[in-house]
């Protein structure tokens, strides 16, 4: 009784995070430096998008997580919040069409510095920069709470209002593909989820106005 008085007092409607957008994920990128630090970003952001990767997973990628093939990157899920028990996933990484914003790219650029100090390519794949920014850690993993730092300072150092993480990614592949009218188990087998029901709610929000009861009625 405690609980659910609890549950009518505060609501039970999780805090959201806003989606990053198709051109806000533009806006982010091009508003990076083009530092060390900038070029590890812009990979942990179009890699994050693409894969609609939870922070957490993010950083538990390790180098030999990754494969390189014609098509782009394969990934390997070891373990995540849904896979408790480590059966692990494959999450395919394509090309993208515009260089700013294309995954594959993006971390091709970051690996090919990261090599400059691991040869042995061992380690987070998107891993820790000092803190000039000019020699790239490939022992130190990031922590969720910094890729949700990431994410929020490149949102709004180009001027982008509201409540931006790192779910925010994620969030904003399924919004984009449910846009461009992608079905949803073609979504949920990118971002994992082990229910269409969270799925159909990103398509059902994009869809708020146009398949809507009092669009195109007189009004």
């Amino acid at each position: 009784q405690a609980l659910k008085g609890a549950k009518r007092t505060v609501g039970v409607r999780p805090t959201q995070v806003d989606a990053v957008s198709i051109d806000n994920l533009k806006e982010m990128v091009r508003g990076l430096d083009t530092d060390i630090r900038g070029v590890r970003n812009r990979a942990l952001l179009t890699l994050g998008f693409a894969g609609a990767f939870r922070r957490s997973e993010i950083v538990a990628i390790d180098m030999e997580d990754i494969t390189k093939t014609d098509a782009g990157y394969i990934v390997l899920l070891r373990r995540s919040k849904t896979d408790q028990e480590g059966a692990g996933r494959e999450v395919g990484i394509p090309y993208g069409g515009i260089l700013d914003t294309c995954p594959v790219r993006s971390l091709n650029t970051w690996l090919d510095l990261r090599k400059m100090f691991d040869e042995d390519g061992t380690g987070p794949l998107i891993c820790g920069v000092s803190p000039k920014g000019d020699i790239i850690l490939p022992n130190h993993r990031l922590n969720a709470r910094t890729v949700a730092r990431t994410v929020a300072t490149a949102a709004h150092s180009v001027g982008l209002t509201g409540h931006y993480a790192g779910h925010s990614l994620r969030a904003g592949l399924v919004t984009a593909a449910a846009k461009a009218g992608k079905p949803a188990h073609v979504i949920q087998n990118q971002t994992g989820h082990k229910s269409i029901d969270m799925i159909m709610r990103y398509i059902r929000r994009e869809a708020i106005f146009e398949e809507n009861a009092a669009t195109g009625i007189g009004l």
